[in-house]
């Protein structure tokens, strides 16, 4: 079965992306699990998952419009916490926490890193 095996987002600021990305990936579970000196850092939960790094090509980092990376939650807490933990750090609310229709016990919300990458986190568990 075939999958992903990691999600990139650029950054323009790394000391910025990787206290945000420190703090709001926690409450998944998940921690930094490498940094690749000046260029960039991965997060995951014991495997590279997630990473945030400068663009190879030298040019500022922008973001895809119509693109959102989503994060899976363990449960509704760590939607709640993760999304608390974002907007406490200055990011903006682009969708609040709260049930989505569109698959049974959908849960999620909705926010932008430093560098405006849309993200979502989503938990499917059950009240």
């Amino acid at each position: 079965m075939a999958g992903f095996t990691h999600v990139t987002v650029g950054t323009n600021d790394l000391a910025r992306a990787r206290a945000f990305y420190d703090e709001v990936l926690a409450t998944l579970g998940w921690s930094r699990v490498a940094d690749l000196g000046d260029n960039g850092s991965i997060w995951g939960e014991g495997k590279p998952s997630f990473f945030a790094l400068k663009p190879a090509n030298g040019r500022p980092a922008t973001v895809g419009n119509g693109v959102t990376v989503s994060f899976e939650a363990p449960d509704r807490a760590a939607v709640k916490a993760f999304h608390a933990i974002a907007l406490a750090l200055g990011s903006p609310d682009e969708g609040a926490v709260g049930p989505r229709g569109w698959a049974p016990n959908a849960f999620a919300a909705y926010t932008r890193d430093p560098d405006g990458n849309k993200l979502a986190v989503y938990s499917f568990t059950p009240e």
